[in-house]
């Protein structure tokens, strides 16, 4: 029965616990997805897909120790899974064409995850630079790259949707782009120097 009881009493502080968490980190965590996701039914999904893992880590016995970087790096790889499904569902163009005429997607021109920790590491700083890189964009213009860029949608789709003429989006795509260059500049020369 003190077993029993043990075991109820944990569980109740570990609701609390998870409760107090989600609380907490909901409004951040909703305001960095959002500047990744334009769909706000997409960037909702993704905020239940990361509170559902955080419930379950706690329920499979692993909790985590550091709630919110956990919350965030859960919430960058969803936001990756569902660029990953757009890609699929509406092939679009590449975002690269190398001198060979060889087509790259974003995911090719970034360190392999399974390349060893130099590879590894280099894989992260290049995406928390870009992450940090598309959030000095101003909102129009992020929103624009990254439904072009990212998932996939055409300019006329995008027109479509917004209501904003193509050539308007155009502009906020090559002003995305050429803030993106200048902010990237300097790590493209590390890496290449490396």
């Amino acid at each position: 029965m003190d077993e029993a009881l043990r075991k109820q009493w944990m569980m109740a502080q570990q609701d609390q616990q998870l409760s107090e968490a989600i609380e907490r980190e909901k409004p951040r965590l909703r305001n960095f997805i959002r500047k990744r996701v334009a769909d706000q039914s997409d960037a909702e999904d993704v905020l239940q897909d990361v509170f559902y893992e955080l419930v379950e880590a706690y329920r499979m016995t692993k909790p985590v120790q550091r709630v919110t970087a956990w919350l965030f790096q859960v919430a960058r790889n969803r936001i990756t899974d569902l660029f990953r499904s757009r890609q699929r569902e509406a092939p679009t163009e590449p975002a690269v064409m190398t001198e060979e005429g060889e087509k790259l997607q974003w995911e090719d021109l970034l360190p392999s995850r399974d390349a060893g920790p130099d590879s590894a590491y280099a894989r992260s700083v290049l995406l928390e630079e870009l992450d940090a890189a598309l959030d000095e964009l101003p909102e129009d213009q992020r929103e624009v790259f990254v439904a072009h860029e990212f998932l996939g949608y055409s300019f006329k789709d995008l027109a479509e949707q917004t209501g904003v003429s193509v050539s308007t989006l155009l502009s906020r795509k090559h002003y995305a782009v050429l803030h993106l260059r200048q902010r990237l500049q300097s790590i493209y020369d590390d890496f290449k120097k490396a």
